[in-house]
């Protein structure tokens, strides 16, 4: 596997050179260990692709999205501003990021207080990669013939609109794609966006995430895709909960697109 290459905005400015895009990398995908993977997938990917792109580094901050969804206005705002001022700093056109909370705080909330990027997620970006042949998946691949289901991150699907980018990704593997009884606009939350991930369980016989996994055990699928860290800790601690960990896999899509590319 080559070295990945990740320049930081600083190192590109100090060169004399701009980025065609940020890649916002976000809490999960810097801290914590498994979501380090999907960066590290979607690296490869950007890598084999030569975008010219770089991420912020360490003066990547939180978006604010917790206090907002928390009431906490004043501190969403003191936070959103800090961002801004950044990122205008290094004038940001475009924005990539594989979190759909950060998606949503930069592409929704940011505008009015003058935060104004072209902001898209990650599983948009390889499918403009693969459309413009700039992405090469080969046929016959290791997931080919496989049952993959798409649990579909609240912030990326029912608040903007975005089903057609991870469901068209999943179509370019060979596999068979299918669908969870509660899916796109009826898909169910796997408790993350609820902040369940954070607190202690709300009364009552279930864990939302429980529920959600058991929606995708009953497709028979062998892989539970998913396009949010937060989405995938989720479903991946209700596989453990059936004791179908070696049964079933929880793989971003960037993962399945990085590995199906051989990358």
């Amino acid at each position: 596997m080559s070295t990945l290459h990740v320049p930081t905005m600083a190192e590109m400015m100090a060169q004399g050179q701009t980025p065609d895009i940020l890649f916002w990398v976000g809490c999960s995908g810097s801290f914590d260990d498994r979501a380090k993977k999907i960066t590290k997938a979607l690296v490869r990917i950007l890598n084999e692709c030569q975008v010219n792109f770089a991420v912020l580094g360490a003066e990547e901050s939180c978006t604010g999205d917790p206090a907002k969804r928390a009431g906490n206005e004043f501190t969403f705002q003191m936070q959103a501003m800090m961002n801004i001022q950044v990122l205008d700093g290094y004038e940001v056109k475009k924005i990539v990021t594989a979190c759909p909370h950060c998606f949503n705080t930069l592409k929704n909330e940011y505008p009015e207080l003058g935060g104004k990027y072209e902001v898209i997620h990650h599983t948009q970006l390889i499918q403009e990669l693969i459309n413009s042949g700039k992405l090469k998946i080969k046929e016959g691949g290791v997931f080919k013939g496989k049952k993959i289901t798409f649990h579909d991150p609240c912030y990326l699907g029912r608040a903007n609109d975005v089903y057609e980018a991870p469901r068209a990704l999943i179509e370019k593997l060979d596999a068979e794609l299918v669908e969870m009884k509660r899916c796109k606009t009826t898909g169910l939350c796997c408790g993350a966006g609820g902040a369940q991930m954070f607190k202690e369980a709300e009364k009552g016989n279930k864990e939302v995430n429980v529920e959600r996994t058991e929606d995708a055990l009953e497709t028979e699928a062998t892989i539970i895709a998913t396009g949010c860290p937060f989405c995938n800790t989720m479903m991946t601690d209700g596989v453990k909960n059936f004791n179908k960990e070696h049964e079933i896999q929880v793989l971003d899509v960037a993962e399945l697109i990085a590995n199906a590319a051989e990358l």
